[in-house]
């Protein structure tokens, strides 16, 4: 047990310096240039598919990593601390769309679909929120027609990440009446199916590399064989997804906070006022402390997760305080960052800048701050 230890942390180790090494040389040139362009780096992407990154949780035998949510943390973690745009498509990709069709697909269609997203070849979307329903899944507007042996999408999605470069999509649709139980099914949809097509690309505060986009379905044609699972199973496995998903956005608020968090460290050391550096003086040297703790009990919280998702344990409870945690010191730990750099901090030439709009959206990404608290109370009082 502890020689496996041992080798589970010396693996970690490796890939975090991997993934630091490759964002030194790809991602940090570029960031705020692709910050203000919003332009999302596909050969990025693509390399990172090279390295096995793009489908860490796949087994080898579909072309995958083969490895598990601990592994999996550490990229995110990584590549968040260079640019949070790259760790959130990344992730989207991941836990998303691919382990959708990973944890729900049949074994045709792992195998047409996963080699080629595990390696990159193919981007992938996931689309569960349309724009009069977030949280309200079941009261979705977008509707599947069985018609024979296919069915007929009309309807829209919003707030998609890859919706425009993706690939392929997993989409839920209602195949029942509103509100009503077992009333949602995923579909695998391609890119150039008629009447399948990408929308308005979102203008977003932060995380602006990451691709935001509506998708739009104008009777779109889709056979049965394309269907994930059961008729009717859509939201349960969506809400399986979900689990994993927030375990992933738990990562970026991770990488986010400890990016901040380093660079307000070093600043502040370097940084002389009447005489010191001003991480000697108890007001800036308070807030790092708090920092440094809220960074550990996060971790704390993602990495317990992660094991239990490992393990095949129920892990809605733990995935959600993770989320919930995480994302909320994160965002605190960026302010308090711009807070230590002053005026150098609201700047665009010190990174804490970007951290601080990148931050706000792991209170809202797979499930709102106020979704967490209410998954984690329901479990609590069961």
């Amino acid at each position: 047990m502890v020689a496996e230890t041992l080798e589970r942390n010396e693996l970690l180790d490796e890939i975090a310096k991997s993934v630091k090494d490759f964002a030194k040389i790809n991602i940090l040139p570029k960031v705020m240039e692709w910050d203000e362009s919003q332009e999302f780096p596909v050969d990025v992407f693509k390399k990172l598919g090279e390295m096995g990154l793009m489908g860490m949780l796949v087994p080898t035998e579909y072309q995958g990593a083969g490895l598990g949510y601990k592994e999996y943390v550490t990229a995110i973690v990584e590549l968040s601390k260079a640019d949070p745009s790259i760790g959130l498509s990344m992730a989207a990709h991941n836990s998303l769309c691919t382990n959708h069709i990973l944890m729900f697909g049949n074994e045709e269609q792992k195998r047409r679909y996963l080699p080629k997203l595990a390696t990159a070849e193919w981007i992938g979307a996931w689309g569960l929120t349309e724009p009069n329903t977030g949280s309200d899944a079941s009261n979705m507007r977008t509707v599947a027609v069985q018609d024979g042996d296919y069915y007929i999408i009309n309807g829209s999605k919003n707030f998609i990440t890859h919706g425009k470069t993706g690939n392929v999509a997993v989409v839920m649709t209602r195949t029942g009446e509103p509100r009503t139980s077992n009333n949602s099914t995923a579909f695998i949809i391609e890119k150039g199916t008629p009447g399948f097509s990408a929308g308005k690309k979102e203008n977003k505060l932060g995380m602006r590399a990451s691709e935001t986009t509506e998708l739009v379905f104008d009777n779109v044609r889709v056979h049965k064989s394309q269907v994930l699972g059961n008729i009717g199973d859509g939201f349960h496995q969506a809400m399986k997804i979900l689990d994993g998903g927030r375990i992933s956005i738990a990562a970026l608020s991770l990488g986010i906070a400890v990016g901040a968090y380093e660079a307000a460290l070093q600043y502040a050391k370097e940084r002389e006022q009447f005489g010191q550096s001003i991480a000697k003086f108890q007001a800036i040297a308070f807030k790092l402390a708090e920092m440094a703790t809220e960074i550990e009990a996060s971790r704390l919280l993602i990495f317990h997760s992660a094991e239990l998702k490992d393990k095949g344990l129920p892990v809605t409870q733990a995935s959600a305080m993770a989320k919930y945690y995480a994302s909320e010191a994160c965002v605190k730990i960026a302010n308090e960052a711009v807070q230590i750099f002053g005026g150098y901090g609201y700047t665009k030439d010190f990174p804490v800048e970007k951290f601080y709009r990148d931050s706000k959206l792991c209170t809202i990404g797979e499930g709102t701050t106020e979704v967490q608290k209410l998954v984690i109370s329901r479990n609590i009082l069961k």
